[in-house]
């Protein structure tokens, strides 16, 4: 297999000297401590993307979401001035979740010109405010202006949907997210509305996931079956590289060369594939998205398959070339227990064929989510068994590195503020 050109440091690694090279503790992976911790000094102070204004598309729509790292519930609501608000799903009287259906832990979505309590009938207005209180005479020295619904800070990058649950956000959202994301300004992701969802909870540690999918050395391998034999065989067998990594602030980046399956021998594809002329890799027809912005494919690969930008903490948006891109969340719950979220966007289909052809990309693309987290539980509980400390990793791991080194440093940052406190 042709090798990338290295950097001028002659590797990736070296290229970001702050990473180290030592073998790496996984730790963090699996102490319920250092969970907690996580929870405090991450999740209740960075920014996390819950979603897209496509979600709430009107004035009056809504949509819950459960965050059990930031012990929250939130909904998210446009309002008539067609803003995007968030706030704590709780109503002022005696703490009743307000937006539900008939699974309390249960996420759901709707409109309508108020929010009302489910048991107690106080309603508030799509700006959060107490307008109605039954048999408000019985209540002394009460003043609905005071018991609004609490807001929640929240932000929209490019229809991306932002909150933080900190008192008072170290950085505006903006900031926080930094050039190589804001350099995305411009992708038309409003076009792109077509949607496929999917869920998994996952019996390992968030940061495991992540690290499965920050790096394709292991691709190859674990993927083999989902490619013919003949392909899976010499793939396994030349390895693979990706020939871009991109780190900045607590963000990291992984670009790779391009897969046109179409234009492989026949004997290269499953015959699903010649039907459909999609696959893996996505339809084989590639939408024409017109000029992409400057953050996409920065390491000007050519040819180039895709980006994976991974933001910090939990949010990843993958752009592949033939213009349709995907997201992916990982939501802790434990320890050692998470929930993965994909979601996989196209532009709407004009035709049965190209249905047919996002149809099975977004099929393909869940089975080799799902393979991923095949592996995990059994990762877990190895590195609970704590038999091995630290873990060698390569150049191509890069990514990993980074991010168990970004929350390492967001605790320290977190408990010396509090030390100061």
């Amino acid at each position: 297999m042709a090798r990338w050109p290295k950097p001028p440091e002659g590797s990736w690694t070296e290229h970001y000297p702050e990473l180290g090279t030592a073998p790496v503790s996984y730790e963090d992976s699996i102490s319920p401590e250092i969970y907690e911790l996580e929870r405090a000094a991450i999740f209740k102070r960075a920014w996390l993307n819950v979603g897209r204004v496509e979600q709430a598309p009107e004035a009056g729509s809504y949509y819950t979401k459960e965050i059990v790292a930031a012990d929250a519930s939130i909904v998210v609501v446009r309002g008539h001035d067609e803003r995007v608000r968030a706030f704590h799903n709780i109503c002022r009287h005696r703490g009743d979740k307000l937006v539900w259906n008939d699974f309390p832990d249960r996420e759901t979505q709707g409109s309508g010109s108020e929010l009302v309590g489910k048991r107690s009938g106080w309603r508030y207005d799509l700006d959060g405010a107490l307008t109605f209180v039954p048999h408000e005479s019985d209540y002394l020295d009460f003043d609905k202006s005071d018991y609004g619904l609490i807001p929640v800070h929240c932000d929209v990058w490019e229809g991306f949907v932002f909150v933080n649950f900190a008192a008072e956000p170290e950085q505006v959202l903006t900031e926080f997210l930094g050039p190589m994301i804001t350099d995305l300004a411009g992708y038309p992701f409003d076009k792109l509305t077509s949607r496929w969802y999917y869920r998994s909870e996952v019996k390992a540690n968030w940061k495991l996931y992540m690290d499965a999918f920050q790096e394709f050395y292991h691709a190859p391998v674990l993927h083999a079956n989902q490619s013919p034999t003949n392909y899976a065989k010499a793939a396994a067998e030349a390895g693979f590289e990706a020939p871009h990594y991109q780190l900045d602030g607590p963000h990291r980046l992984v670009s790779t060369s391009g897969v046109k399956a179409w234009e492989m021998d026949s004997s290269m594809r499953k015959p699903i594939e010649d039907i459909c002329s999609s696959g893996l890799f996505g339809p084989w027809a590639k939408e024409d998205l017109g000029e992409m912005p400057t953050g996409v494919n920065p390491g000007r690969c050519d040819p180039w398959g895709l980006d994976s930008f991974q933001l910090f903490p939990n949010f990843v948006i993958l752009f592949w070339s033939q213009g349709w891109y995907l997201t992916y969340h990982y939501w802790p719950t434990s320890h050692n227990t998470h929930t993965f979220e994909g979601n996989i966007y196209f532009v709407p289909a004009r035709t049965p064929s190209e249905r047919v052809a996002q149809e099975l990309a977004a099929a393909s693309f869940k089975e080799f989510g799902l393979q991923d987290a095949n592996t995990l539980e059994a990762t877990q509980t190895m590195v609970e068994s704590r038999a091995v400390a630290n873990f060698v990793l390569n150049d191509q791991e890069i990514l990993l590195r980074h991010l168990h080194k970004k929350t390492a440093e967001w605790i320290e940052h977190y408990q010396k503020q509090t030390a100061e406190a």
